[in-house]
Order: C-alpha cells, then sequence, then structure tokens
C-alpha cells in the first residue's frame, strides 16, 4: 500500500510537486518485464484521447502514457465515403475487447488512471478517473497456463493488459487481458464532462471532426444511450 494514500484525492496538476515527499520502493514487483495500457471504442462512436495518465501503486505519476486514436471495428481506417449498409453494431460492450496502446514502462502496478477524451458523436469532453481494485492487481500477479494459439505452445501466461473501453455518456469500462488469455472485466466507471472542453479550452469549443462514415450513422440510427 503507498504510504501517501492521500495522494490519489489530488488533481493531476498537484501530483508532481508533492511527490518528494513520498517514499516508494526502488523496485518493481511484476513478474513480467511491463504491463501495458490499451483503449478501443465502440463502432462509430468515434474518440480522441487527448491524455491517459498513471498512479502506480508506489504514487509514481506517468504521464501520456496513452493518447490518440484507440482502437475500434468500424469505420475501417482505409474506408471512404457512406456506405449502402452498416455493418458495424456501437451498441453494448464485446464480451472479450482487446486495445490498441503501448506499454507503461518502469511502471508498478496502477493503483489510478486519468484518461480526458473527446467523444466527438455527440460532440463532448469528458474526464475520468479509474481507480484500480486490489483484486484486480492481484490478477495481474497471477500466472495461468494457457494454450497460445499464436506459436502452438502451451505457456504460462499474465494478464498485463489494462484495456479501457471508452463510450458516449462518459462511461470508461476496464478489463484485464493477456496475450493468450480471455480478457475479464474490472470495473465500470462513470467519468464528468471536462469543464475547460476540448483541448483544455485552447479550440474555442471546437472538437475534431467526426468521420463522414460514422456522422452518417449516427444521424440516421443515433447514439445507443444506456447500453454500455
Amino acid at each position: 500500500m503507498s504510504k501517501c494514500p492521500w495522494i490519489l484525492k489530488l488533481g493531476f496538476a498537484l501530483l508532481i510537486p508533492l511527490l518528494g515527499g513520498c517514499a516508494f520502493a526502488d523496485h518493481r514487483s511484476l513478474p513480467y518485464d511491463a504491463w501495458s495500457l490499451r483503449f478501443f471504442s465502440r463502432d462509430y462512436m468515434e474518440v480522441w484521447i487527448e491524455t491517459a495518465d498513471v498512479v502506480d501503486i508506489n504514487a509514481r505519476v506517468f504521464r501520456r502514457a496513452g493518447s490518440g486514436i484507440p482502437a475500434s471495428s468500424y469505420p475501417r481506417p482505409l474506408s471512404k465515403g457512406i456506405p449502402a449498409r452498416f455493418k458495424g453494431d456501437p451498441k453494448g460492450w464485446p464480451e472479450h475487447p482487446g486495445g490498441k496502446g503501448r506499454y507503461v514502462r518502469d511502471a508498478d502496478l496502477p493503483r489510478l488512471v486519468y484518461v480526458r477524451w473527446q467523444s466527438m458523436a455527440e460532440p463532448q469532453t469528458y474526464e475520468a478517473y479509474i481507480e484500480i481494485p486490489e483484486s484486480a492487481r492481484k490478477t495481474m500477479l497471477q500466472g495461468e497456463k494457457t494454450y497460445c494459439r499464436a506459436d502452438g505452445k502451451w505457456i504460462t501466461d499474465h494478464r498485463n493488459m489494462l484495456i479501457v473501453g471508452l463510450a458516449p455518456g462518459g462511461i470508461a469500462k476496464v478489463w484485464l487481458g493477456g496475450q493468450c488469455l480471455l480478457s475479464t472485466e474490472v470495473i465500470r466507471v462513470q467519468g464528468t464532462i471536462n469543464a475547460k472542453g476540448p483541448n483544455g479550452g485552447t479550440s474555442d469549443g471546437r472538437h475534431r471532426r467526426l468521420s463522414d462514415e460514422s456522422k452518417a450513422y449516427v444521424d440516421s440510427f443515433g447514439i445507443p444511450y444506456g447500453s454500455w
């Protein structure tokens, strides 16, 4: 447990100057080199992640551990124009999601993830503070014997992928996954509207532009609030 439990109650803008007073371990307790932070959005409900910051169990802050465009099935990256038939379905969540992201190098297990994103389908800017349960951290340390189809071998794998799904209405849902293990649900968080708006208030309230295909879907079918 962190020796500074009060640190999570403070805004991220205050974290770095305060961390100098915290004592934390000089080594990580992971059975693998690093864990990864991954994101995805629902079909046509396009998202732009302005920043994702991490606080580990030793109260260290990792700024911009994630940013940019998360994984999504539709619209396809190279698709152009509006299709005759929409093949995607944004309602609900996939049973075992994946995601796109990067490794959080030199971090110990995650205690808190802060994410601020533009929900371009609405449009709106949200932020969420996701406190990772102790039970999830224990799961991240547990090795599990599994058959890996990628190389046709039995291996000991770990759920070292923290996967975050982002949806309109400020919903953030978290899973744990592994290279050869199915993902398991961790927590669902209701985010809040960021008062400064997109880009920290530097873009005069203008959000990033929704693609033509996604806009056509939203205009035709709306946003399935309540399904996430």
